[in-house]
């Protein structure tokens, strides 16, 4: 069944009209005719059954049928990271994390970092297909590029960590973030956080975490934390 989003839908509109992409798609591609159904979803929770009501490959109409409220999940995942020079590994990092679930993304400037700059457009088109294509109700938040400073200045201690690969004691992710309602991990650029930074994120009382015994890259470093915060929401009871 085909799924389009349909940010601006409410809950008592009785029908909708699909972007002409999203028509396009619907009507040319898959040649979706009058009564063929469609599951729309708007990303803050909501899931609607539409069947086509008119065919039209620049409007295409629908009626909506019925509405349902996906709750949130109880349990919070939150990643920081430091985007990579090659955008493609942080598209691929966006569409795999919204496939398994997460609630927000932010991307860090650090000291290190190799890309200064970034525009969300294109990560945000990548997420909403993720959306679609995983059946997941609720959209993450993707911020802006923030100096690392004024991230971790804004952080909430108790539930933010930092996977940093100097030396040091450091805790699995998985034990300390089952302790709280979530978690928000900060992953660092290829060159990892700068000592300066490491030690004001512990000054704020961050906890360091480790993912493993293994050198990951960015990317890998910050879906490693959304498959732990899965695991962790499962444990908790969460559907599998």
């Amino acid at each position: 069944m085909l799924t389009c989003y349909a940010p601006d839908l409410q809950p008592a509109q009785p029908a909708y009209t699909l972007s002409e992409e999203e028509s396009k798609h619907a009507v040319r591609v898959l040649r979706l005719g009058p009564g063929a159904a469609v599951t729309l979803v708007d990303g803050r929770g909501g899931l609607y059954t539409a069947a086509v009501a008119e065919a039209n490959p620049k409007r295409c109409q629908l009626r909506i049928s019925a509405h349902a409220l996906v709750p949130p999940r109880p349990y919070f995942t939150h990643v920081a990271v430091a985007p990579t020079k090659n955008l493609d590994r942080m598209e691929w990092f966006v569409e795999k994390a919204v496939e398994i679930g997460v609630e927000r993304i932010s991307f860090l400037r650090c000291a290190r970092s190799e890309r200064r700059e970034l525009k969300l457009e294109r990560l945000e088109k990548i997420a909403v297909s993720a959306l679609k294509q995983s059946g997941q109700a609720w959209l993450p938040q993707l911020d802006e590029l923030t100096d690392y400073a004024a991230f971790v200045a804004a952080a909430a201690p108790e539930t933010t960590f930092i996977a940093h690969l100097e030396e040091g004691e450091r805790t699995a992710l998985a034990q300390v973030a089952a302790a709280g309602p979530g978690c928000s991990v900060m992953v660092g650029p290829e060159g990892d956080f700068t000592p300066g930074e490491i030690d004001l994120a512990l000054g704020r009382g961050i906890r360091p975490v480790t993912l493993g015994p293994s050198r990951l890259r960015t990317e890998t470093a910050a879906l490693a934390v959304v498959f732990t915060a899965q695991i962790i929401y499962q444990q908790r009871g969460g559907v599998q």
